[in-house]
């Protein structure tokens, strides 16, 4: 009865649900309203040089531009649009990989070829979301931008309220999985209403035009600021989440690339976990059929109590199991969350040292990357980051259950089966043991730290010297551990190998810190392009790079403006001064000889 149980409740509720909306279908059809927004908001975009085609199409006039969606370099205007505009296409991606988006059957050499046309139709597809909301031509962008979103979002709700199960995780799987979607359309809707508004009261003269973006960022002429100021003489003490959480600093603004990544990080971290979750049903469902099976067969056999015992067993370890992967389940999310927001606690302060022009904390071999390779870095990290912290979270998540699984057996069921004497007798036994140990790695430093070294050359010394004192004693001292060290090397060489592995796999979604030894950094591909983005970013957006040719660049216009400007015979650049009044008649009396139209506008006084 109980398995009949089980079985009813994994059978999803619309199994013969058919569905009139399919979101695959949409999103090849959605390719044709994305291609005409393109091309209209092309059509208005205008080309910063003229070409030969201009000549042959005087209609042309510089337009049909190339659109830019996101800035991935230097961007920090509309971070939080731009990343909820990723987050509103993390349906788009779980279409493609979980509902077999493949449309034919390719050899499997060429399936990464058609992955990555597939990629490309989901790309164009969310294409829209960004121009839109990037475009200089805010009215036509919005309005745009607002119908195609709503349309996706009305399409979304549609196949949801027509079949809300599914046939993987079963109730309401289309709604566990669309909803952070759903919410990012909702807000990006919102967002075209608030630009269209705004862009129609300006179109109106009802509000004053917005200020274009400052070249440079104001954070940065606050950093350029910061460096040539004075250092404050008293430091300001510091709040407890200042010191331990988090401080914020107006001298210092993430861009767009990171914001999107790590909202995108953790839909997409929300997603497995979702799925994990309910592939851990199926798979304990699994497992209690195959238990109960067994126990059935020993019934009807009346085996030995070997093989009973052995069924207890599985079905206690199974049962351990299932209990210790949901708690570390919150565990590792919690871990996998708070490498988010690490990840942009080291780019800022990483940032911030390569500002200071300190490298020392870059492996050398890393530093000698090509400019290809490191142009190519910054454009597959975004990308990459999310992979790994979506293979982090699965690796530590088999990590914390194995470590909860041992120490349930070790310390929990013992004493649940009147054995807790026993077993904190074996454990006292193994602390003793792991404390002689430990005890003589200390006698050795202590012996040579008492004996060993001369005394020191000055009472205030920290040290003693590294010189050498009753050397016959010495040798007699490393002859006799010389044994003993043996034996205690093979122990301490597995500690290491447990120790690399263990911290390996608890790092291995931190792509800011390498997991090779000393001299290996070029292998992890991972952290290579860490490193990467950081150079491509420092030589792009260093506040004083960008504030000096900001300088260079007024300079230089206001230079072309007095060569351009028919006054500039007029700029008087020697010693003597002239007045204001009379550098303005002669003004006046050069614009009246050429423009002798003027002198009847002008009044009679």
């Amino acid at each position: 009865m109980e398995a009949t149980s089980n079985d009813k409740m994994l059978v999803p509720k619309n199994e013969t649900c058919k569905n009139s909306i399919d979101l695959q279908h949409f999103l090849h059809y959605s390719l044709v309203p994305s291609v005409a927004i393109i091309i209209v908001l092309s059509c208005l975009e205008k080309r910063p040089r003229g070409r030969p085609i201009d000549e042959k199409w005087p209609l042309l006039k510089r337009q049909c531009g190339i659109l830019i969606p996101l800035d991935f370099v230097g961007a920090f205007q509309n971070r939080w649009s731009l990343a909820f505009a990723f987050g509103a296409t993390a349906n788009k991606v779980m279409i493609m990989f979980s509902e077999g988006y493949l449309p034919v059957q390719v050899p499997q050499w060429a399936r990464a070829v058609v992955i990555l046309v597939c990629a490309m139709e989901v790309g164009l597809s969310s294409y829209p979301f960004f121009t839109c909301l990037s475009t200089r031509f805010q009215i036509t962008g919005a309005t745009l931008g607002f119908l195609y979103t709503g349309s996706w979002f009305t399409v979304i709700v549609l196949n949801i309220a027509q079949c809300p199960h599914g046939q993987v995780v079963g109730e309401y799987e289309k709604i566990i999985f669309y909803w952070p979607s759903l919410l990012c359309l909702v807000f990006l809707m919102g967002r075209f209403i608030y630009i269209l508004v705004k862009a129609l009261r300006v179109h109106l003269h009802l509000d004053p035009p917005s200020e274009e973006t400052s070249f440079p960022e104001i954070h940065q002429i606050y950093h350029v600021q910061q460096l040539m100021g004075k250092p404050p003489r008293q430091q300001l003490q510091k709040s407890w989440i200042q010191r331990k959480v988090y401080e914020w600093d107006p001298c210092f603004r993430f861009p767009s690339r990171m914001i999107c990544m790590a909202v995108l990080a953790i839909i997409c971290l929300y997603m497995f976990v979702v799925t994990e979750f309910y592939v851990k049903k199926l798979v304990l469902h699994t497992l209690n059929t195959l238990e109960e099976n067994f126990e059935m067969l020993v019934a009807a056999r009346n085996t030995s109590e070997v093989l009973v015992s052995a069924v207890q067993h599985l079905k206690e370890l199974i049962d351990i199991t299932a209990d210790v992967w949901l708690v570390t389940t919150f565990t590792a999310c919690l871990t996998s969350v708070t490498y988010v927001f690490h990840i942009l606690a080291c780019y800022r302060k990483h940032m911030k040292r390569l500002w200071a022009g300190e490298k020392q904390f870059l492996p050398l071999s890393s530093c000698k990357l090509s400019h290809s390779v490191l142009v190519a870095s910054i454009a597959r990290y975004s990308g990459w980051q999310i992979a790994y912290l979506v293979w982090g979270y699965l690796i530590v998540h088999i990590v914390q259950c194995l470590f909860g699984v041992m120490l349930v057996y070790t310390l929990v069921l013992p004493i649940k089966h009147g054995q807790g004497i026993e077993a904190a007798k074996s454990l006292g036994t193994w602390i003793l043991t792991v404390a002689i140990v430990v005890g003589l790695m200390v006698l050795q430093t202590a012996t040579a730290t008492r004996f060993f070294l001369q005394p020191k050359i000055l009472l205030d010394d920290k040290e003693k010297p590294l010189a050498l004192d009753n050397r016959k004693a010495f040798h007699n001292f490393n002859y006799f551990f010389f044994f003993y060290n043996v034996l205690l090397g093979l122990s301490a060489c597995l500690f290491r190998l447990l120790c690399s592995a263990v911290v390996g796999a608890w790092l291995i979604a931190r792509i800011d810190r390498t997991i090779m030894p000393k001299g290996y950094e070029a292998a992890d591909m991972g952290f290579r392009t860490w490193i990467g983005m950081l150079l491509m970013d420092h030589y792009h957006t260093s506040p004083t790079l960008v504030c000096f040719c900001h300088i260079l660049m007024a300079q230089n216009r206001g230079q072309h403006q007095q060569r351009t400007t028919s006054y500039h015979c007029f700029s008087n650049r020697s010693v003597f001064r002239v007045s204001k009044k009379a550098k303005t008649r002669w003004l006046l009396w050069y614009t009246l000889l050429n423009n002798p139209s003027l002198s009847t506008f002008r009044k009679p006084q």
